[in-house]
């Protein structure tokens, strides 16, 4: 296994019993969106399901689902060009991919990630707008660190990681 693929993750987390837990899906899910909510719908709890997904180091995904209500949030559009699960969110959100001239425009700013999605996913929870876009613009941080930061943020950290713990040892 490449140090490529060893980043690559998806995690359901939930709360049962009044505590949050996470376990981790197969990473096939992290190429397929429709798979990824397929599976965040199988997971039963009274307040939905959320999903993180980190892809390499290039960006990660965060999905929430409750009944048919799904809310996706991708940090990072131009990895659309390189990633299936990036198209496929965008596709999913209704945001055209960015053409070569958009792109270029985009990586132009190597500082800069730009997300699409919902960005207040999280607000009810306790993780703004804002914050959540500070953490994911910043390119200094790796997708799997930017999560991690919101599995703090949002009180499941301990899951969070003890999941992580579970792939990688």
């Amino acid at each position: 296994m490449s140090d490529q693929e060893a980043l690559d993750f998806a995690i359901v987390v939930y709360r049962e019993d009044d505590a949050w837990e996470a376990e981790v899906l197969p990473t096939a899910l992290t190429s397929d969106l429709d798979g990824l909510i397929y599976a965040l719908r199988q997971q039963p709890s009274m307040s939905g399901t959320i999903g993180l997904v980190a892809v390499g180091d290039e960006f990660f995904v965060a999905l929430r689902v409750f009944g048919e209500r799904v809310d996706v949030f991708l940090s990072d559009i131009a990895a659309s060009w390189d990633f299936p699960l990036a198209e496929q969110v965008l596709e999913y959100l209704d945001v055209p991919v960015p053409d070569e001239e958009e792109l270029d425009a985009i990586l132009q700013d190597e500082d800069t990630a730009l997300p699409a999605g919902d960005l207040s996913i999280f607000a009810d929870l306790g993780l703004d707008e804002m914050e959540l876009g500070i953490l994911s613009g910043d390119v200094d941080l790796l997708p799997e660190d930017v999560l991690s930061s919101i599995a703090a943020r949002l009180g499941f950290s301990e899951p969070f990681e003890r999941a992580i713990d579970s792939m990688f040892g």
